[in-house]
């Protein structure tokens, strides 16, 4: 792997011996941190709504009742009504304020998970955390309460020598595409003002090796259906010069990428090149790719998964095989999920797939497209004072410099963020690593990475408070 350059972080004015106190600090409380995290991972704080929400109200209660005993004077679980009348998960909101003169840190995670699938995909059971080896399974283990136990960890760790204001904010639907995210922060705004915000929701580049997320990619969804009869027919009668739609959008969607896999869609951008790769057999082996499988695509890896856009059919709907008749189907549904490049505006990725569909209709068939959710992506400077006491932080705690990656998903509520809190320095860390699997079957979490981030997040507020 290769990396940029950056200018030396620069170790801030603190009193001699303080880094090695405080790793021994985080040693010591190491163990209660994992014991709440385990604790947390046996909620099932599911917040899709076809779940029981309940849980989700528990979740947000176990979070209050662990930042109130770490200290945090001003513990609150509020909710807030969305626009269209939605009233929103509950959020936890944990205040400590600045000494005089001092800037405050806004530090984010969420305590909601994702459902966990089939139980027999897993292990172990999903809510039931599970050590093997140095890794915790379960769901939400990674993603994403270990970063409030992070978040919990360096609040212990520092205690009452905080030289920072300090607001936790842990929301509750963040799973679901945060829907009342910006009403909670224009209605709490005076609550959540920050100088600097940790977001604990990313990843880090390999177990031993940490990493800063300065770059997402943004998101558009849609669904495309194609429809070429409007009833079915007999598969004898008329197979031959009527082609059934499945055909046909397989057809329209095999065009939105070229003959080696890069997309293939005109207007949609690609930001520069990332300054580190990965090894195609890591790759490989993270993903799961089958013997055999091409990779698609041409460039580097890490480009291709973070700062090029990339299209996936990740619904489709036709008659199932095991119902099916002897007809020709009249129409056909796909629901796309386009990874937009930093740098792009969403609606006009939007509006460039959908140029795109309407002009490739296959056979003349008629094509409707329906536009979802849109993202936008983040980048974020390479060099500023929080970066540079972000850098100085994590090598203190992993030994090792960190490494600027990018995120080939989607967090669209950092650029809700950027917009309703103007001025913030904004940092993207996270306690992931490859082999967490985060919305998959046996999401787990490393026990030794974890307790660096704990480390590395009370050395960045020592070094806020120092520098920022």
């Amino acid at each position: 792997m290769t990396s940029a350059p950056h200018p030396a972080p620069v170790p801030p004015a603190l009193a001699p011996g303080r880094v090695e106190e405080l790793r021994t600090r985080v040693r010591d409380l190491f163990p209660g941190v994992r014991a709440d995290l385990e604790d947390l991972v046996r909620i099932p704080s599911v917040s899709n709504p076809e779940f029981d929400q309940a849980h989700v109200q528990a979740s947000a209660d176990a979070v209050a009742a662990l930042l109130t005993g770490a200290g945090m004077p001003d513990v609150q679980v509020l909710r807030v009504t969305g626009a269209d009348g939605r009233v929103g998960a509950p959020a936890v909101v944990a205040r400590r304020p600045a000494p005089a003169g001092a800037p405050t840190v806004l530090l984010y995670a969420h305590h909601d998970v994702q459902p966990p699938g089939d139980d027999a995909s897993w292990s172990s059971a999903p809510f039931e955390p599970t050590a093997r080896g140095e890794r915790l399974f379960g769901r939400g283990a990674a993603d994403d309460k270990a970063g409030v136990v992070a978040h919990l960890g360096a609040l212990r760790a520092l205690g009452d020598e905080l030289g920072v204001g300090v607001t936790v904010f842990v929301e509750g639907e963040e799973e679901i595409g945060s829907p009342t995210f910006v009403d909670f922060l224009r209605t709490h705004r005076d609550l959540l003002a920050a100088d600097v915000i940790v977001v604990a929701d990313s990843s880090n580049w390999k177990v031993g090796v940490p990493g800063l997320t300065t770059s997402l990619r943004g998101l558009v969804d849609l669904t495309v259906e194609v429809a070429v009869l409007d009833h079915a027919v007999h598969s004898g009668m008329f197979g031959g010069p009527v082609l059934d739609a499945p055909t046909l959008l397989a057809r329209l969607v095999a065009t939105l990428h070229d003959e080696h896999g890069d997309v293939a869609v005109a207007g949609l951008v690609h930001a520069p090149d990332p300054a580190v790769d990965l090894d195609e057999a890591d790759l490989r082996a993270d993903a799961g790719v089958l013997p055999g499988v091409r990779l698609a695509g041409t460039g580097p890896l890490t480009a291709r998964m973070w700062t090029r856009p990339a299209i996936s059919v990740i619904g489709f709907d036709a008659p199932r095989t095991a119902s099916a008749s002897n007809t020709i189907a009249p129409s056909a549904t796909a629901k796309l999920s386009v990874r937009v490049a930093p740098g792009q505006d969403p609606a006009a990725a939007m509006a460039a797939v959908r140029a795109h569909l309407e002009g490739h209709a296959p056979f003349g068939a008629r094509v409707t497209v329906t536009e979802g959710e849109q993202g936008r992506p983040f980048q974020a400077p390479a060099d500023s004072p929080a970066m540079r006491s972000a850098r100085w932080a994590f090598a203190q705690a992993w030994g090792t410099d960190p490494v600027d990656i990018g995120i080939g998903g989607s967090i669209p509520f950092i650029s809700d963020l950027l917009e309703e809190l103007p001025g913030a320095a904004i940092l993207v860390t996270g306690v992931e690593d490859p082999d967490s699997r985060a919305h998959g079957a046996d999401e787990s979490v490393h026990l030794g990475e974890l307790e660096k981030v704990v480390l590395a997040e009370a050395l960045l507020l020592e070094a806020v408070a120092a520098t920022c």
